[in-house]
């Protein structure tokens, strides 16, 4: 369990500290730099304190755009515990994208890594967002601040957990992205909820390999939070490689890998998988479903199961697991984590019949405060939460999705939404309507397929169209099958039709 002490989710750094000052923390596999708990924890009240003296306050938002690598954990908790927000970016997104993140939070700072410097720099241009770069003059002037001896102290007296720690922009099937806004308390309470799973997922003693991204919340709270609170080691690797990625599992003796579906789907095929994972006691898969095919091939191949989960953004993340119940089992996400209530909804606002589906709703004090800036859209007065996925529980009480949110997209664990994809394709001035779908593909899960219809009398090409994406999206939001059409269906309301677009592209 976690320190029932901690009101902000960097105390937990303070208590890892003292109990195992001198053991490695995180090694950066790339560079193969690594830091102490104590080292890490000396460095993040430092990086605090020069926050403060820089002149940031509390609530202030700090985007973060960079790898996987130690800067990203020291600056994250820094954010933390000076009682800012931290605001982690896609690194693939584009400088237009960046832009438009950093006007609606609000954001004082960007801190980015070299990588990613030249869209940083880009997208703070004519923005009051202020841009240091790891390892320039201004970011170890900040460092360098919090060492001095008149820097001010981090008071984490009478600090509310109410507090918003984290903003994250998710997807929606339509609209803008929004911002959910998670407070420590709920940081906090999912990974309290997870340390109270038997066998615990992560264990002070493992070794765990962080290859998903720092910024997408799985790798955010349910492994970095996980390992700042267990003391485990944790191995940090920046870019995927099916071959690479097991050298890095066996030179580093990983016992410990969560992932997304894409890298056991990579995996599955490989030769000698059951040698190279030897050492791995635990495999964990979430973000997006992993195909019964790939679940059976570890079972079969590797002789271990893959321990699959359900959450989302708004819950920081983890909702269900399979290590709940310890009951592996293909296309079921287990049953929910002590302290998560589950109901099913039906279409009427009733519970659903049992063995029907309904929708999810879920309670729990790991829930989200609202979407940003004024808490619109969170828990009901009661506490629950519709999350707009649809399920059905088994017999053993397991969770079954159904669908996920109708017309959101699933690309590599990433939530992919139509509207945004949709205006930058209408922005074309020879385009009429737009409408793009989600198709299934071989090793990212779903990809984006849109179909456009020119205006009247004029043409357009699926060059332009993906030229145009290409400028304006991420690389995984471009559209991989783009088919231009004379016209779309609508429903009786006027409304495209998207539905029938699945059913006509299934």
């Amino acid at each position: 369990m976690t320190d029932r002490r901690a009101t902000n989710l960097a105390d937990l750094l303070h208590s890892t500290a003292a109990s195992r000052p001198d053991d490695v923390a995180f090694v950066d596999a790339g560079t193969g730099h690594e830091t102490t708990w104590a080292t890490l924890d000396a460095s993040v009240d430092a990086m605090a304190a020069g926050f403060i003296r820089h002149g940031l306050e509390r609530g202030d938002r700090i985007a973060l755009m960079m790898g996987n690598r130690i800067e990203f954990v020291a600056v994250y908790l820094a954010a933390l515990r000076g009682g800012m927000v931290a605001l982690p970016l896609n690194t693939a997104y584009t400088a237009h994208e960046v832009a438009d993140l950093l006007t609606r939070s609000g954001a004082r700072l960007l801190v980015s890594d070299e990588a990613s410097e030249a869209v940083a720099a880009a997208a703070v241009s004519g923005t009051p967002t202020d841009l240091v770069v790891v390892g320039d003059p201004d970011y170890l002037a900040i460092e360098r601040a919090g060492h001095r001896a008149d820097a001010p102290r981090i008071d984490a007296e009478a600090f509310d957990p109410e507090s918003i720690a984290v903003l994250l922009f998710t997807s929606g099937t339509s609209g803008p992205a929004r911002g959910a806004m998670l407070s420590h308390r709920a940081l906090l309470a999912n990974i309290d909820q997870l340390l109270q799973v038997d066998p615990e997922p992560m264990q002070p003693d493992d070794v765990v390999l962080v290859v998903l991204p720092l910024f997408h919340v799985y790798a955010l709270n349910a492994v970095l939070g996980m390992a700042v609170a267990t003391g485990a080691k944790s191995v940090l690797l920046p870019k995927f490689s099916p071959l690479g990625t097991l050298d890095v599992v066996q030179t580093y003796d990983v016992t410990n890998i969560p992932a997304a579906p894409p890298v056991f789907v990579a995996w599955a095929g490989l030769p000698d998988l059951e040698h190279r994972l030897a050492g791995v006691r635990t495999l964990i898969s979430g973000a997006a479903p992993l195909s019964p095919s790939v679940f059976q091939a570890f079972a079969d191949i590797a002789g271990q199961p893959v321990w699959e989960g359900y959450g989302l953004t708004e819950a920081s993340p983890v909702v269900s697991s399979t290590m709940v119940g310890r009951r592996p089992k293909p296309g079921s996400v287990g049953a929910p984590l002590p302290g998560v209530e589950i109901r099913l909804v039906d279409e009427d606002g009733q519970t659903a019949d049992e063995d029907d589906p309904g929708e999810v709703w879920i309670r729990g004090a790991n829930l989200f405060s609202g979407y940003w800036p004024d808490g619109a859209g969170g828990p009901d007065a009661d506490g629950w939460y519709a999350t707009g996925d649809v399920a059905y529980v088994d017999e053993e009480g397991d969770l079954h999705l159904v669908d996920r949110r109708r017309d959101l997209i699933l690309v590599s664990g990433f939530n992919v939404y139509p509207f945004e994809i949709e205006t930058v394709i209408s922005s074309h001035p020879d385009v009429a309507e737009v409408a793009v779908i989600g198709v299934p593909h071989e090793h990212t899960g779903e990809s984006v397929k849109a179909f456009v219809t020119p205006m009247p009398g004029r043409t357009v090409s699926r060059e332009q169209i993906a030229a145009l994406c290409e400028a304006r999206l991420a690389r995984f939001k471009c559209p991989t099958v783009i088919e231009i059409v004379d016209m779309l269906p609508h429903s009786s309301t006027g409304k495209i039709a998207r539905a029938r677009l699945r059913e006509d592209t299934a």
